[in-house]
């Protein structure tokens, strides 16, 4: 059977890269990053998909996780012991500069055995490859004995909330592929990620009297009352943060991930005076008040094996241990939000005995060299599934520019991806 399914896609090779090239040619950028006419057009590719599984004998459901921005579930019923996903997202972020692009961002252009165009490698030449596997099964007169989904996702870019509600209305199987490329690489692990917010209180005041805050002064009738000024106690955060970012870093490992990955990045820092209804200080843009508030946001990264509300709480415990050194941090202890902007990725870390681990790696080493078992640096829709129990892998094409510039797919390495996801299909899924 794996012979005539590898044999149809040999024959019929144009139909992973003909579907990849019209995905391309839709722009789907995500709104969140750049709304502009034209370019936005997330629910098209999701259209596209759906018409591509209905002619394949899905069952399909297709629902607004945003306004005019649609996920799309495909289903082939079957048994549940032996289910699988195949997961791809739908949006893109922006072209950037166009005048750094050799080739239309979005005109699908093959040349040097390279498809180009923004979303081919991250990650429409994927999520293609996931559809052309199964159509060459079909094609093969090949029925499937468990139950096969694609879920075509938006938002994936700016937190994975497409994904995120498909989890949530109940889409799950017992074992999913993540079609994001991994450059001849099978990633059955990959860490957490928090973005978490600290606000740090001071005192605001007058700062032409600054010499009474910081210098000592006789504390008489009559004597202004000191400001507090919460930008150093952020600069002092920030160098405590440095030291416990460190110890995380040398006391943690996983074997399959780069030491130091537990990393926590400030990312974004606001401060001023007041607060606001968005969370950050009012006044910005005035230095001769001494600030009161200052809003730090944070990406925190854990390992595989972590458990986010094991991290959560080694993380408000050192800030807690921070505010006791010093008298007014104790009585106005930093303030911690959790999620910020709804955004959690819970890790993943299937074993690499797993029989999914392992018909990606035999497949692919029928095809080429034997590939590294590996844990992904970043994130990706890969931990949603996982946080809800799914066995999840992510197996995907090799290419580059992803989120640069001439972002393209490698030809070879997206027909290589089409046979092997095709071979995990009958692996996992088993025939009848």
């Amino acid at each position: 059977m794996l012979e005539q399914v590898w044999s149809d896609i040999d024959s019929n090779s144009d139909r992973v890269l003909s579907l990849t090239q019209e995905m391309v040619r839709i722009p789907s950028v995500n709104p969140k990053f750049e709304k502009k006419q034209g370019l936005n057009n997330e629910t098209e590719v999701a259209a596209l998909v759906q018409d591509r599984l209905k002619s394949g004998g899905f069952e399909t459901e297709t629902w607004e996780v945003f306004k005019d921005r649609s996920n799309v579930v495909g289903t082939l019923p079957g048994n549940e012991e032996k289910s699988l996903i195949l997961c791809g997202h739908i949006d893109t972020v922006p072209v950037g500069n166009n005048a750094n692009w050799v080739v239309d961002p979005f005109g699908g252009e093959i040349k040097d055995g390279k498809l180009f165009g923004r979303g081919t490698v991250d990650m429409k030449a994927g999520l293609a490859a996931c559809i052309a596997a199964i159509e060459a099964i079909k094609a093969a007169g090949i029925t499937l004995d468990g139950r096969l989904s694609i879920h075509a996702v938006v938002d994936e870019e700016a937190g994975g909330f497409g994904a995120m509600d498909a989890v949530a209305k109940g889409h799950l199987a017992k074992n999913a592929i993540i079609a994001e490329p991994t450059w001849d690489k099978v990633v059955p692990a990959e860490g957490g990620l928090e973005w978490v917010r600290v606000t740090l209180i001071g005192r605001s005041g007058h700062a032409g009297m600054r010499y009474n805050d910081i210098f000592p002064q006789q504390d008489v009738p009559g004597r202004l009352l000191p400001a507090v000024n919460a930008i150093e106690i952020a600069a002092r955060f920030l160098s405590s943060l440095k030291e416990f970012e460190a110890s995380r870093c040398r006391s943690n490992y996983h074997p399959l991930c780069p030491p130091g990955l537990s990393t926590i990045n400030p990312g974004v820092i606001h401060g001023g005076v007041g607060i606001g209804e968005d969370g950050l200080p009012m006044i910005r843009t005035n230095p001769a008040m001494t600030p009161d508030r200052v809003t730090l946001d944070l990406d925190l990264k854990f390992l595989p094996h972590e458990k986010s509300a094991e991290v959560r709480a080694e993380f408000e415990a050192f800030v807690r241990a921070f505010a006791e050194m010093d008298p007014w941090t104790r009585k106005h202890p930093p303030e911690i939000m959790w999620e910020l902007g709804g955004l959690h990725f819970p890790p993943m870390d299937t074993p690499v005995e797993h029989p999914l681990v392992k018909s990606l790696v035999k497949h692919h080493s029928t095809l080429g060299d034997e590939p590294e078992i590996r844990g992904f640096d970043a994130v990706t829709d890969a931990a949603h599934y996982a946080g809800a129990g799914v066995d999840a892998c992510i197996y995907g094409p090799s290419g580059d520019g992803f989120h640069g510039d001439n972002e393209y797919v490698d030809i070879a390495s997206l027909h290589r991806t089409t046979k092997v996801i095709a071979a995990a299909i009958l692996d996992i899924c088993g025939t009848r």
